[in-house]
């Protein structure tokens, strides 16, 4: 287990990735996954207030609708850490204070708890002062609705203004960040965004750890046919460079007798910037390859930061 940085959150080195729960997996294949991952040690879970808006006939809500049901049935709420996330549900979205105390409610209601343990502005909006959506989550922090507040797909600059706000004037400020990154899509996050969060002395958890599941090794030159709702989003990937990448990490995989998606998840927990990455499981054997925590050897960690 470990501690996010700048909080008393002890959480699994795996965060379950909830996007796909009432989408690509129904309810009772969401409950299993769950379970799976509860028996296994697992006790953090991401989900989002607009998570499955984009599903025809959804509206949003429907994973934490989910993992709000499985919750209440096996009666496990104290033993969970919860992250949802406010400002992209098309019927809540921004900023405001108005529309955060009302999006924060619906996601207690739909997960069948009184406090979200991560509230994450998922975008910025900067059409709202730092004062009045920070105020807010301060509001919920004192109504013991939220425990700490993070961000997803701010600019570096933004973060960091952000937090300066919040330490000038005695506010809550974020603890972490969301942001995309994987061994074979490293460009978006390290750079300025990395050294941010270094000097901040924050986190990140990052999101599409297996890369939509390319880091899996199901997908290589020749296969056409895999089993995933996701396949699409995985061939994005699908090019030499990181054909070679999968080529790396069969080696490594094979010393440490793991999935290729435990040593991609390896390799991002040994960025001292990230803590537990995130990553989805449709079904209780993928999350068993998505489980199993390893830790690389320098040299190892070396060798594919190198090929990618």
């Amino acid at each position: 287990m470990i501690t996010i940085a700048d909080t008393d959150l002890v959480v699994h080195p795996l965060c379950l990735g909830s996007n796909i729960f009432g989408s690509n997996a129904n309810e009772a294949e969401s409950h299993a996954v769950m379970d799976a991952y509860f028996n296994l040690g697992g006790n953090f879970i991401d989900t989002a207030d607009m998570y499955n808006q984009w599903v025809e006939g959804h509206i949003g809500g429907e994973s934490e609708t989910i993992i709000g049901s499985w919750m209440k049935a096996r009666n496990n709420r104290q033993s969970m850490v919860i992250a949802t996330k406010v400002s992209k549900m098309d019927t809540r979205p921004g900023l405001s204070a108005k529309n955060i105390f009302a999006a924060c409610e619906e996601s207690l209601n739909r997960l069948q708890t009184d406090y979200i343990d991560l509230y994450y502005s998922h975008e910025d909006d900067a059409s709202v002062s730092l004062e009045e959506t920070l105020g807010a989550y301060s509001q919920l922090i004192a109504e013991g609705k939220v425990r700490y507040i993070a961000a997803s797909n701010f600019t570096p600059a933004r973060l960091r203004e952000s937090i300066k706000f919040s330490n000038d004037n005695n506010l809550p400020a974020y603890v972490a960040v969301q942001e995309l990154y994987n061994l074979v899509d490293r460009t978006t996050y390290e750079g300025e965004m990395q050294q941010v969060v270094a000097e901040l002395g924050i986190s990140n958890l990052p999101f599409y750890g297996i890369a939509r599941g390319f880091l899996t090794g199901k997908y290589r030159p020749g296969i056409t046919e895999v089993d995933s709702k996701r396949a699409a989003g995985a061939r994005e990937y699908a090019n030499d460079k990181n054909y070679a990448v999968l080529a790396a990490m069969d080696v490594i995989a094979k010393e440490h007798n793991a999935s290729l998606a435990a040593i991609a998840l390896a390799w991002l927990r040994s960025n001292p910037t990230v803590s537990a990455p995130i990553a989805s499981a449709r079904t209780v054997g993928q999350l068993e390859e998505i489980i199993q925590v390893v830790e690389l050897s320098p040299d190892e960690v070396q060798t594919l930061t190198s090929i990618s």
